[in-house]
């Protein structure tokens, strides 16, 4: 058993009350295991920060519906207690045409429109079905009182197949309100397991892409004491606590054994990028790469030793003074990848092998200069998930295959690629995106499409063959 903590819209304070029931369950040295439904980097950051174990992404978008199920089991298991921090409202998903990469049909019982597209896939509520798992409702109170009821009875009986184990009253104002909840609550007989007063001393800051990373915030600590606090006394714990046990499996499953030769991959890690999926750090591990965690902001040069770079997403843009200034680095990252070390650059990481990266204010700042293109910030994001078709042999995939990504970003490239990586389509339906994607050097994939590896053993496998291949460590 497990919880799933589900919003009636975005905004209504998920990742709040998520990260008040952590702080308070570590507060009571409980072991917490928790999931983020969806491609979200930033808000695991905030469950690891808390719960000290890495939150897991549940995305059959990114993955597939067996994977899910696989990974919750895998992880749940090996805790006390788990935790599902669902995304937007408990039933926006996407509308996604039946296609050979899924593992449903409609006779599963998913919900469809007239043109039998699932409605609500890769959903919070289709989550919560996967795993069998109760749903705790949060509803912003704020500008509310008894329409509260209205809210809850039509989440309730939407679909009969999810249980919503009760809610969360979120931005009560006083006492007088919640009494008028409550009241209009009481005919549902749903549980009011948890009251949120409206809270001025616990905020996170947020910018274009979402909330600010854990590693810029230097009084999170603070705000995480402050929520525990704060769920030391909100919440019906008694209710809670049964419903957020886990269920351990009989035969916890065995890692794979990584083969002799090790592989040293610097991967970059620190305030500007640290967008990764803990799944692909784990595949590579477990395929037997040794990781070696390094800063373009801090350090003077590149690990040694290594044969493969991996450069994640994250805001290159925020950093890129100190990035620029950081010449020596941008030199060896340069020369490196001419002598043919194979390169991994996903998002902030392709902006980051560009020649410029050039900020919101108009300020252009030098990068690596492995690309012969500049990285523009600009007020338009793109944001969504695609379909890629590799279009030629490349350092991850073999022509013709096709991979699902999400791209998340407000920046564009000021000249694409003679030769591109993919020809990418928006993911619920065959709109083309166009083709985006360097492969040249020959050794690079650099790319806007953030890719979850978990459901595709083959990429971190031929990444390292190529790594291996790489002789001669730099």
């Amino acid at each position: 058993m497990a919880l799933v903590i589900a919003g009636e819209r975005s905004g209504v304070g998920k990742t709040t009350v998520t990260l008040t029931l952590l702080a308070s369950l570590r507060r009571r040295d409980r072991l917490v295991q928790s999931f983020k439904v969806g491609p979200d980097y930033i808000d695991p950051m905030f469950h690891q920060h808390v719960t000290g174990r890495p939150c897991r992404n549940l995305d059959p978008v990114l993955t597939s519906e067996a994977y899910v199920q696989q990974c919750f089991a895998r992880h749940s298991q090996l805790s006390e207690y788990a935790l599902v921090e669902g995304v937007m409202g408990l039933f926006d998903g996407i509308s996604s045409l039946v296609i050979s990469h899924l593992s449903f049909a409609k006779d599963k019982g998913q919900r469809t429109n007239d043109k039998g597209q699932i409605t609500d896939f890769a959903s919070t509520a289709h989550i919560a079905r996967l795993l069998d798992l109760p749903v705790v409702l949060v509803i912003d109170c704020s500008r509310l009182s008894g329409s509260v009821a209205a809210i809850a009875h039509g989440y309730q009986s939407f679909d009969p197949r999810i249980k919503i184990a009760g809610v969360v009253l979120n931005r009560v104002g006083s006492d007088r309100h919640l009494s008028l909840l409550k009241d209009s609550l009481e005919p549902l007989q749903l549980p009011v397991l948890g009251v949120l007063r409206r809270q001025d001393n616990i905020t996170i800051p947020d910018r274009h892409l979402g909330l600010v990373p854990t590693a810029e915030l230097p009084e999170l600590n603070a705000l995480i004491n402050r929520l525990a606090d704060l769920g030391d006394t909100c919440f019906d714990w008694q209710h809670l606590l049964p419903l957020l046990k886990s269920k351990p499996l009989p035969h916890p499953p065995h890692p794979p054994h990584p083969p002799s030769s090790p592989v040293r991959i610097a991967v970059a890690r620190d305030r500007a990028f640290n967008f990764y999926y803990q799944d692909n750090l784990d595949l590579l591990q477990q395929l037997g790469a040794e990781l070696v965690f390094w800063s373009p902001l801090e350090d003077a040069a590149i690990p040694k030793d290594v044969q493969g770079m991996y450069f994640g997403g994250g805001f290159p843009e925020v950093f890129a003074q100190q990035l620029a200034e950081n010449t020596s680095v941008c030199d060896a990252v340069k020369t490196a990848i001419l002598q043919g070390m194979p390169t991994v650059a996903e998002c902030g990481g392709l902006m980051y092998l560009c020649e410029q990266i050039i900020d919101f204010e108009g300020k252009s700042w030098s990068m690596a200069g492995v690309l012969p293109t500049s990285a523009v910030m600009g007020g338009r994001l793109t944001l969504g998930y695609r379909r890629a078709v590799a279009l030629q042999d490349n350092l991850l995939v073999k022509a013709g295959t096709t991979v699902y990504g999400h791209e998340f970003h407000r920046s564009h490239l000021t000249l694409t690629p003679t030769q591109p990586l993919f020809e990418t389509s928006r993911y619920d339906c065959e709109e083309n995106m166009g083709c985006e994607g360097w492969g040249l050097p020959a050794n690079v994939h650099a790319s806007y499409v953030h890719l979850h590896w978990g459901e595709s053993g083959e990429i971190p496998q031929q990444f390292l063959e190529y790594c291996l291949r790489h002789i001669k460590p730099f």
